[in-house]
């Protein structure tokens, strides 16, 4: 029973070093990013446990704030191929392994 409060301490800290957006890959406009990043970590600490949640919280503010077709995918272990406009995509990692799309295609 020691090993397993030793290794949610471990995933705890674990988890707290990595608490900050690493931003993978981005195009936006920095304005744009900002508010972006800012929002997906809001989302991803609200909905800790409901991915889709998250994913839906981001893309109902993006589409009001930046207009229709954004796409958000918030999950661990996966790979993509998108086609995007210019200028409009975020691929970051949030809390060591979750991963977050959000970009915008018409």
């Amino acid at each position: 029973m020691a090993g397993t409060g030793e290794a949610k301490k471990e995933e705890a800290d674990y988890k707290r070093l990595c608490n900050f957006p690493l931003i993978r890959h981005t195009d936006m406009p920095d304005e744009m990013r900002i508010e972006a990043v800012e929002l997906c970590v809001t989302a991803c600490e609200k909905f800790a446990t409901n991915n889709e949640s998250a994913a839906k919280m981001i893309k109902e503010y993006m589409d009001k704030k930046f207009g229709s077709s954004w796409h958000v995918v918030i999950g661990e272990s996966f790979g993509f191929e998108i086609t995007h406009e210019f200028k409009n995509l975020l691929y970051m990692f949030f809390g060591g392994s979750l991963a977050v799309c959000v970009w915008k295609c018409s």
